[in-house]
């Protein structure tokens, strides 16, 4: 009943006293520290013997966090993944074969504990039940590792009364109570680490294992996440084209807020080495993007796949890395020796008569990727009956035509005339797609005709007629997943002798035989789910992958989340109706007269352009969306306009232009500035200090939306003001994010934000538009729009930032801030009147209003409806594609074979300097 003290200056704690102890013990309970990989190095054997072993461990995960799967094993794997690098893993790999067999067969014995319940865990202790049944109590400094037994100076203090022992076991049995079991991700990944092997390239033998042996330790999956079913099921879907048809061709149309392009990235990657394994290929990959996407585009790649690509900066005439930094040395013909094996390049570019583009024809690909390839039409807008194909549905023709992999992806894949997805298609059917829709004769080809197919009003029942649309294209075997079409499609190659990839056939139906032409016949009557025949097998069902998220929730694989819309038309949603009221007109903020003046001189100067044919189409609208943004961005837009007589569109949709200011233009700039400097508060400020005050939208935490970088960081820097004890992020593009607090700021990498957001350390997030694509802020509950840019499907993306999986929330709000009186107020009493779904808020409409819709509210509201009566057009996508997300990625995690990450860089940094033709 006595304290023993123990100093590891004088004795082997190791061997004096813990396995001394635990030798033919009947129980152990240990409180430890941090749970890492030597936390059995010293007491593995001696444990497993031990019949009743509870071990509680710290962990950096949030209570709240805790309660989420979706949140507490991605912050227990990144971590992990942080201390378990693969030279870790390489000396220490006796230490990882004690904790994966123990976690194997006892995973309940270990729990952890989130620090913010308790604070770091610094107090160690345990009790050791011995064989004779008595009881021994210790307390010390040491941790569950052989540095902490060997190598450290620890002291402990023995304690065998009971009052001791009783104090330790109460204070193990809170913590028990508190902590929780770890996932099994976490020892499936111990698992994977005790038999890691790094591999080369050629070494693999299987396609499919490529891309795991390449994930499995990207930032993505190193972050404790991965690839979402729907996401693994478009790169098998491309793995199955690659191996059918030799080359992948197909439209990836996910709904907006889905993750295309770390689908399409992914992709890019895979078949890349796919390529360079089966081929012995380097060819470059192109990657053409808006140039407001183009930014976000490299640093997923970077961010999510740890994959270098180039980007091409169109107003230096140079390719720029991660960084910003320029990689190249400049002008237009270097546009064509890419220093990356991937480069990315603005549609806008091709969009224009460019030296660059010139360039760009005269290449070879590997792949080319278009994103927002709706863009790529024929016509010069929505409306227009032209025939002639755009700029950039010529190039992406032409560039298909010499491309070994073409891929496309949209949200949007059918604008407000059917005939846009046959340009689609169409470009896939170049060069090496000859296939995708068969001859020039197949019925396919007419839209006319397929449409009532596709959407289910028109049924194929007579054989005839139904072989004359089966036989070009002729399915390729394994190009459906009913196994009776299979069949079918089996016997109709034999019998007629047609080889495995033959894409057309020119013999009758009647060289079948009867027993065959009889199970076609049985197909063409057959329905699954009310989907015909040609509405499941079809070339556009083959060549699209398309998932919704209305079907994605009601499969379970995503969480339906709730949107509540603010300004509410139900005032009783609001805490503080009279301040309020001070704010808002309807769903408007209202103005002063000195805001209406200057913006009438914005207008006038949007109206001269137009009128006088001056400039591009961006200036025409230009000052009114700038003034609407803030009164910050509109002078210093103005301002800069008189200084410099030159702009570069901040959203990179146009080349910085040279503006031709006429002495009259310098008047309506010089009139808007005046007025603009005597408006007392922005109320879009106070809009959105209210909200965080009144409204406590700050307890949610709240990402607020800019287009503009003068806008937001004004915002930031004014939050600052107003809250000087909470930290507020700026999120930007090109090195421009900063952390504010108590008025001082400080340049922060982007990652440091997105970490501080994810740990809850950050609840206020002020971004640009560099931040709508992978940035997750699950955390926080609350976005606000300080603008509303013309492009609502930019708005789902936005809102998707926070509605995302791994939201506690039932549901999160939305605040959109538009001016009273101005172009936004109308367009935006439009989009709201249609975002009234909590659950399904967009998806519906287009993904940029034309400002000829806007001169005309029934104009508008026709466009918008078209939109909304095409989605809700049924198709055989869902029916296809659902069955495509039980997907190969299941035992990814099992995944010990890894690519050499020296390998993967030297291949991903392989220049096009020798491809041109």
């Amino acid at each position: 009943m006595t304290i023993t003290r123990y100093s590891s200056r004088s004795s082997d704690l190791k061997e004096t006293f813990l396995l001394k102890h635990l030798r033919n013990a009947r129980s152990y309970r240990r409180i430890a520290g941090y749970f890492t990989s030597s936390l059995f190095e010293i007491t593995g054997e001696a444990l497993e013997n031990i019949p009743d072993v509870k071990i509680v461990c710290n962990s950096e995960i949030h209570e709240k966090d805790m309660k989420l799967a979706t949140r507490r094993e991605p912050e227990m794997i990144k971590r992990w993944r942080e201390q378990s690098n693969e030279l870790e893993t390489l000396l220490n790999h006796e230490r990882y074969q004690k904790l994966a067999s123990f976690l194997t067969n006892r995973k309940s014995a270990i729990r952890v504990v989130p620090d913010n319940k308790i604070g770091f865990l610094h107090g160690k202790a345990g009790v050791i039940k011995c064989s004779d049944g008595g009881k021994i109590g210790f307390i010390g400094s040491i941790n569950e590792t052989r540095t902490g037994w060997e190598h450290n100076y620890e002291i402990l203090w023995q304690d065998t009364s009971p009052e001791g022992i009783a104090w330790i076991e109460d204070e193990f049995e809170y913590l028990w109570k508190l902590a929780q079991d770890i996932p099994d991700t976490l020892v499936r990944e111990i698992r994977r680490l005790r038999n890691r092997r790094e591999v080369r390239l050629e070494d693999i033998e299987e396609q499919e294992t490529i891309a795991p042996a390449t994930l499995i330790e990207s930032p993505l999956y190193s972050e404790g996440l991965k690839l979402r079913p729907w996401q693994v099921g478009f790169l098998s879907e491309c793995l199955r084209h690659f191996k059918n048809h030799g080359t992948v061709r197909l439209l990836l149309a996910d709904e907006v807020g889905l993750g295309k392009t770390l689908s399409l990235g992914t992709a890019a990657l895979i078949l890349s080495l796919l390529e360079q394994k089966e081929n012995s290929q380097q060819k470059p990959v192109l990657i053409l993007a808006p140039a407001t996407l183009c930014e976000q585009w490299q640093t997923e790649m970077i961010d999510k796949l740890g994959v270098p690509c180039a980007r091409w900066k169109t107003s230096k005439k140079h390719w720029v890395d991660t960084e910003d930094q320029r990689i190249s040395s400049v002008g237009t013909e270097k546009i064509a020796n890419c220093p990356y094996r991937i480069g990315i390049v603005s549609t806008g570019l091709i969009n224009q008569d460019s030296e660059e583009k010139k360039r760009l024809k005269q290449l070879k690909f590997g792949l080319v990727i278009l994103d927002e390839a709706h863009r790529a039409r024929t016509g010069r807008g929505r409306n227009s009956t032209s025939t002639a194909q755009n700029e950039l549905l010529k190039f992406a023709c032409d560039i298909a035509s010499q491309s070994d992999h073409m891929l496309l992806g949209t949200a949007t894949p059918i604008q407000t005339r059917p005939e846009d997805l046959w340009d689609l298609v169409g470009i896939l059917q170049k060069g090496k797609g000859n296939f995708v829709l068969g001859s020039i004769y197949s019925k396919w080809q007419q839209p006319q005709n397929v449409l009532p197919i596709l959407m289910g009003e028109k049924n194929i029942r007579k054989q005839k007629e139904g072989w004359d649309y089966l036989r070009s294209p002729l399915p390729l075997v394994e190009s459906t997943p009913d196994t009776k079409v299979k069949h079918l499609l089996r016997l109709i190659r034999q019998e007629l002798k047609i080889s495995d990839r033959q894409a057309d056939c020119t013999k009758p139906l009647t060289d079948l035989q009867e027993e065959t032409q009889e199970k076609f016949n049985d197909e063409l009557f057959r329905e699954e789910s009310e989907a015909s025949f040609f509405q499941r097998e079809n070339p556009f069902v083959r060549h699209i992958v398309l998932h919704r998220r209305k079907e994605l929730e009601a499969t379970g694989f995503l969480k339906q989340i709730g949107v509540e819309l603010f300004p509410p038309s139900n005032k009783d949603l609001i805490s503080n109706v009279q301040s309020f009221d001070i704010l808002f007109e309807g769903q408007a903020l209202r103005t002063s007269e000195n805001f209406k003046i200057a913006y009438e001189e914005a207008i006038k100067l949007g109206q001269d352009y137009k009128t006088e044919g001056r400039g591009s189409g961006f200036m025409k609208n230009l000052m009114q969306q700038r003034v609407c943004s803030s009164i910050i961005a509109g002078i210093s837009t103005a301002t800069h306009l008189m200084q410099k007589n030159e702009l570069e569109d901040e959203n990179q949709e146009h080349p910085t232009e040279r503006i031709l200011l006429t002495n009259i233009d310098k008047e309506h700039l010089n009139l808007l500035i005046e007025k603009l400097k005597q408006v007392d508060s922005d109320p879009k400020l106070s809009a959105i200090i209210h909200f965080l005050k009144e409204e406590r939208w700050l307890t949610l935490g709240s990402i607020i939306f800019s287009q503009y970088y003068d806008t937001a960081s004004w915002v930031a820097t004014e939050l600052a003001r107003e809250f000087p004890e909470v930290p507020i992020g700026l999120y930007a593009g090109a090195s421009r994010s900063r952390l504010f607090k108590e008025q001082r700021a400080i340049d922060v990498d982007r990652e440091r934000l997105k970490k501080m957001v994810a740990n809850r350390e950050l609840k206020v997030m002020v971004a640009t538009d560099a931040a709508c694509e992978g940035l997750n802020l699950q955390t926080l509950g609350t976005l606000i729009n300080i603008d509303l840019p013309w492009n609502p499907s930019k708005l789902e993306q936005r809102l998707g930032r926070i509605k995302r999986i791994g939201q506690e929330l039932d549901s999160v709000k939305m605040l959109n801030l538009v001016n009273e009186e101005t172009v936004d107020q109308v367009v935006y009493e439009r989009l709201s009147s249609r975002m009234q779904d909590r659950f399904d808020l967009f998806g519906t409409l287009p993904d940029t209003i034309d400002a000829e819709w806007i001169q005309d509210g029934k104009k508008l509201d026709e466009e918008l409806d078209k939109f909304i009566d095409a989605k809700r057009r049924a198709t055989g996508f869902e029916l296809r594609y659902r069955q495509t997300n039980d997907t190969l990625d299941k035992d990814w995690h099992d995944c010990f074979e890894v690519l050499s990450r020296k390998d993967f860089i030297k291949l991903m940094k392989s220049g096009w300097k020798t491809r041109s033709q």
